[in-house]
């Protein structure tokens, strides 16, 4: 396992990833794709240590697959649930996770509704001088590393199933489409597909890409908002988002995080922003479509397109979160044993 070019202790953000770290997450994860694919699907990696996953917010696919994960890992796993916690008593966020420091844990996946937490937790850690590490399993509307990498890696191993790389999305139309402000799945994803040198095109109404987030946006790139980078592009229309485009990432519409009327209706989203078969007609000849999870059918993506395997690479995505979250945990613990 590529483990030598590896020396970050948390993942927070991939807001500054370097090509090395990339390409060493996708190569480590496709070494795990393969090991997933004998009969025997466990190794003892990580046999000794404990992986707290600490999720204050509901999930389905992203706690499962960092469960399943380490235990395919043989590392010892703890399951924390806020609502029957002793957070309902009044106990603090890192109250909480300093129980589970003195349980002997190695690695703690975070996920919480507040932008942030993950970073505190991991401030903490650092500041008690302990050997933990902490991984940002999605934060409020800031990042969600992980599943912006199982995307990469979903990706590139299409392109090239023998030897993901970040080089390989070079110069491919890759559309972002759908809830933008309140998606911590965009954000990632446009620190990545920017890295790797892919053109990345938002369309969305305006009132779910605003020009203050645009702004917010080439700030973090380091470009001049009235001068954007030209790997990336804004649209209030769908059309021009998915003209050419090689593959398309069509998000969920998060009513949870809406605090104003955003939408006049789910109906007229689907007919404007809704990805079809007949839409993607604009698209490459050969083009996938991607999404998250979870879907809204008929919302974000017709029920149609989501279950085409010609187009559809939703299955693939939940099936390389595996791969990718154990080789995270991998890299993460490989220097704890």
């Amino acid at each position: 396992m590529p483990t030598t070019t590896w020396n970050r202790h948390h993942i927070l953000s991939l807001a500054d990833f370097t090509t090395t770290e990339y390409d060493t997450v996708l190569q480590t994860a496709a070494s795990f794709q393969e090991v997933l694919s004998r009969r025997t699907k466990k190794v003892p990696t990580l046999q000794g240590q404990v992986v707290a996953n600490l999720f204050f917010e509901s999930s389905t696919r992203t706690r499962s697959s960092f469960e399943l994960a380490a235990k395919r890992l043989s590392a010892d796993t703890l399951n924390f649930a806020a609502a029957t916690s002793s957070m309902t008593k009044g106990e603090t966020i890192l109250d909480t996770a300093k129980t589970y420091l003195a349980m002997g844990t190695d690695i703690m996946v975070v996920r919480h509704r507040e932008a942030g937490v993950p970073n505190a937790i991991a401030a903490e850690m650092d500041r008690l001088g302990v050997r933990v590490s902490v991984l940002n399993a999605g934060d409020g509307q800031h990042e969600h590393p992980s599943q912006a990498l199982l995307d990469l890696f979903t990706i590139s191993t299409l392109i090239d199933p023998a030897s993901p790389r970040l080089e390989l999305l070079k110069g491919k139309k890759i559309a972002i489409v759908g809830d933008i402000l309140h998606s911590r799945v965009a954000r990632s994803n446009i620190w990545s597909l920017v890295a790797s040198g892919a053109e990345v095109h938002l369309a969305a109404p305006p009132t779910l890409l605003p020009k203050l987030f645009a702004e917010y946006i080439c700030e973090e790139l380091g470009v001049k908002s009235n001068s954007p980078t030209p790997q990336l592009f804004l649209h209030w229309q769908l059309e021009p988002a998915l003209q050419d485009a090689d593959f398309v990432m069509t998000l969920r519409l998060q009513k949870e995080r809406m605090t104003a009327h955003l939408l006049p209706s789910l109906r007229e989203y689907h007919q404007l922003f809704g990805i079809t078969r007949t839409k993607l007609q604009l698209c490459k000849p050969n083009v996938k479509v991607l999404h998250p999870g979870p879907v809204n059918r008929g919302v974000e993506i017709s029920s149609e397109l989501m279950d085409d395997p010609e187009f559809s690479l939703i299955q693939s995505q939940v099936t390389s979160g595996i791969a990718v979250r154990m080789a995270l945990l991998y890299l993460l613990g490989s220097g704890k044993a």
